[in-house]
């Protein structure tokens, strides 16, 4: 092969070489400062890949994503501006659209908005890791004919005139059914709507899946949806309305206790059994006060059955008393009266004088035999 073919070939792969190289290399040292470089970047970004924010950015327009893609805040804030243009309606901050849309937010907060902060909408995902939403006047995130996966959340307040927080929805032109799974910590400034239903759409059917990583978990208990902390206790529930069915892992029964006029509840597995330990653990008893029974009635004339398996909402009534503390009784000093009516004697008994005289006596006792001995020679 002569040089002229050989050089041909290395100045070939190199330029191929160097057309890899570039296009990754200015994605990276793009920064994302402010809204024109965020849709610059969400633009050029291929499938899987990350965008990570480098200043608080204001943005006027919705940004809809129809890729695979994780916008990192690296802690930054994402605001909505008042001068907001709607596109097609759409009035949202971030949404995730059709199958191909998969969004994952982190490490983010977004802030004030027309409508959503968030939507996945028609068979599209959202992942919530590490994210803060506040200040929409719709609501939090919006589960509209897709899948919202919450693995850390915390919810401001968002609605007007009534939280929202998140919004399980189908629109009319949404053809998949949404989907809601929880996989770690939900946390709201309100216990208004932190689940909710949309009641006047398309929605007829949606499905809740709680992973065993989650510490927050939404329940079906009834014709309602409830968010329960990790011991169960409940925080928050919201009505589901009757043309709505929803698919959930596991039902649920509410199990309500009440102790001293506190009332306190808590979801149980439908058709389980609870113990009296269970109860138990969750009664904070006040100081000197004991628990005597569980009773199905706020007179304490039948006890509760712990054998029986719950299959409807269930009130227990807690007999809790005070317990009797007794004072030992204390005897009476008794004095010793005195023998000696003489002076004091203030001198130590040190035990001295009865050395001596036993001393003395030994003495005698060993002349006496002495002089025996010598009549006796």
């Amino acid at each position: 092969m002569n040089k002229t073919i050989k050089r041909l070939i290395l100045f070939v792969t190199a330029i191929f070489a160097i057309g890899l190289i570039i296009p990754n290399f200015s994605k990276a040292v793009t920064p994302v400062t402010d809204e024109s470089s965020l849709l610059s970047a969400i633009s050029s970004v291929s499938d899987g890949e990350t965008i990570t924010l480098q200043n608080n950015i204001t943005v006027k327009a919705p940004i809809v994503i129809q890729k695979e893609l994780t916008i990192d805040g690296n802690g930054y804030t994402v605001t909505g501006s008042s001068d907001w243009t709607s596109t097609s309606g759409n009035q949202t901050m971030f949404t995730a659209q059709l199958s191909a849309g998969k969004l994952t937010l982190k490490n983010i907060n977004l802030q004030n908005g027309p409508k959503y902060g968030v939507q996945s909408y028609d068979g599209a995902t959202v992942i919530l890791n590490n994210v803060s939403i506040t200040g929409f006047k719709y609501g939090g995130v919006l589960a509209n004919g897709g899948n919202v996966e919450v693995i850390d959340l915390h919810l401001g307040y968002n609605g007007t005139g009534a939280n929202n927080g998140i919004e399980i929805a189908k629109g009319a032109s949404a053809t998949n059914n949404p989907t809601l799974t929880m996989n770690g910590v939900l946390t709201s400034d309100t216990t208004e709507n932190v689940v909710r239903v949309a009641e006047n759409d398309s929605l007829t059917e949606f499905k809740i899946t709680n992973t065993e990583n989650t510490t927050n978990k939404v329940s079906l208990t009834g014709e309602k949806i409830v968010l329960t902390d990790k011991n169960n206790n409940i925080i928050a529930e919201t009505a589901v309305p009757d043309k709505v069915t929803v698919n959930a892992d596991q039902k649920k029964v509410i199990v309500t206790l009440m102790a001293n006029e506190k009332e306190i509840r808590f979801t149980a597995n439908e058709g389980t059994k609870i113990t009296a330990d269970l109860a138990k653990s969750h009664i904070v008893l006040e100081e000197n006060t004991k628990i005597d029974g569980f009773y199905t009635d706020a007179g304490y004339t039948t006890e509760f059955n712990f054998d029986n398996p719950l299959n409807t909402d269930t009130t227990i009534y807690a007999k809790i008393s005070k317990i009797e503390t007794t004072t030992p009784e204390t005897k009476p000093e008794t004095t010793v009266p005195e023998t000696n009516q003489g002076q004091k004697d203030e001198t130590p008994k040190t035990g001295m004088k009865n050395y001596i005289g036993i001393a003395v006596l030994a003495l005698v006792l060993s002349t006496g035999t002495i002089i025996l001995m010598k009549k006796k020679k």
